[in-house]
């Protein structure tokens, strides 16, 4: 290779300041440069780029085996990583013990799996996820006030003229009374209903002339078999009492408000009726009405869980019963974000109890009060509950005097004999105490 260094310091050192000899050593110097071979900056070049790429691979390499550390088996990942090997090995710069080092890393990137804890660990973190806010309704109604009904409700304007009549099925989830104030809009997308209500923004007292009494008798307890279906008490054991007398109160589901669900035994209400209704005194199923009907099994989860309710009938099976009879007691099971759901739903049906989800996530202390006040059971599974969620949790169960028990895993086990030690009123927490679980007679 010509060495043309030498050369430009010499023409550079006899170069003076005028015009004209600047003219000549800037034409002596192209001279030198064009006797260069020019092909000499183009291999610099290319090596230049293919180094460059390579540093390139290092660093996808690089990046996609940290991912992997912190998820072993990440498919996005596993896959850069192999790709960025596979292109480092067909380098030709890389020498035979680099190359044998990156065929031994592909053969372990390959073995890469993931496992229960990282599984358990990124639903955890999801769960902690800060969930989006729903967005808010930003149209504006026109203010009524609510008239409650035995089923749905009346909203009223300042005239005291009925506008519209809501169903039940409509302001259930919003827990209306008579005279909250609330905005609502004519619905057009729905034939069914006369309008929709937007939101709560007040309450007035409405005197006695204005509104009649309603009593309530909430979870009632549907029993019997078809065509014999009478109700007597409620999921807390709690007996129907009318005017201070005792009712066994027989149920016709044919005359229920909806028929797309069905009365059998074994199913809760919510029961309604007007105070001042004299009917009450001789025919007190003519004047009660059912208000709600509970849902025990969710329809749109029935396709999703429907493997995981088959392996809790499998393991039912298998596992000997527990002398356990919950008798449509409220079980509130809390854990995070319906984690393993249909599996402790399945406990809790088994024994004869109505499974309630409870959001152990949620940090907010009234939230976690209204969700525990009117169960019977709360059942706490600290294995992915929040650590001020079950402090929350364990002093609202005491408040309420709902029957408290500590599960210290979702396994099936584990959850079983904490509901069996909360319905007897044994120790929440098992530790390293003996306790004697009885089993159900075959």
């Amino acid at each position: 290779m010509f060495d043309y260094r030498n050369n430009i310091k010499r023409i550079l050192n006899q170069t003076t300041g005028d015009e004209q000899s600047l003219r000549n050593g800037l034409a002596a110097i192209k001279l030198i440069l064009g006797m260069t071979d020019g092909d000499q900056a183009i291999p610099k070049e290319k090596k230049k780029s293919s180094i460059e790429l390579d540093l390139n691979q290092v660093n996808m390499l690089l990046s996609s085996l940290t991912k992997l550390l912190r998820a072993p088996g990440d498919v996005q990942a596993k896959n850069t990583a192999l790709s960025a090997i596979q292109k480092l090995t067909m380098t030709p710069q890389v020498g035979k013990k680099f190359r044998d080092n990156l065929i031994d890393l592909k053969k372990n990137v390959n073995l890469s799996k993931t496992s229960n804890e990282q599984v358990n660990q990124k639903i955890f973190e999801q769960a902690l996820e800060k969930k989006e806010k729903p967005k808010k309704d930003y149209r504006k109604g026109k203010r009524y006030t609510v008239v409650r009904l035995l089923s749905g409700c009346d909203l009223v304007d300042d005239g005291n003229r009925i506008v519209y009549t809501m169903k039940e099925s409509q302001i259930h989830s919003l827990n209306l009374k008579s005279g909250d104030i609330v905005e609502a809009l004519p619905e057009e997308n729905n034939p069914h209903y006369e309008a929709e209500i937007l939101r709560v923004v007040g309450f007035r007292k409405l005197s006695k002339m204005e509104v009649d009494t309603i009593s309530t008798f909430k979870y009632a307890v549907v029993q019997g078999r078809p065509g014999h279906l009478s109700i007597s008490r409620n999921a807390q054991g709690q007996k129907l009492r009318i005017r201070g007398k005792t009712v066994l109160l027989p149920i016709d589901s044919s005359k229920y408000w909806d028929d797309n669900i069905q009365l059998v035994d074994g199913s809760i209400v919510d029961l309604a009726w007007y105070d001042g209704d004299v009917r009450l005194k001789k025919s007190p199923a003519d004047a009660i009405q059912i208000r709600w009907v509970y849902q025990l099994e969710q329809p749109q989860k029935a396709t999703h869980v429907k493997k995981k309710k088959d392996k809790v009938e499998t393991q039912a099976t298998e596992l000997p019963k527990l002398a356990l009879d919950l008798h449509y007691q409220r079980v509130g099971i809390a854990v995070g974000d319906n984690q393993n759901e249909a599996l402790l739903e399945g406990i809790v049906t088994r024994y004869n109890g109505i499974p309630i989800p409870v959001d152990a996530f949620q940090g907010k202390k009234k939230v976690i009060e209204n969700q525990i006040k009117d169960l019977d059971i709360v059942i706490l599974v600290t294995a992915f509950a929040a650590h001020d969620s079950a402090w929350n949790i364990s002093e609202f169960a005491s408040k309420y005097n709902v029957k408290f028990a500590v599960s210290s895993s979702k396994g099936y086990q584990s959850f079983e004999r904490a509901l069996y030690r909360a319905a007897k009123g044994l120790p929440a927490y098992e530790g390293n105490q003996t306790i004697q679980y009885e089993k159900a007679n075959d």
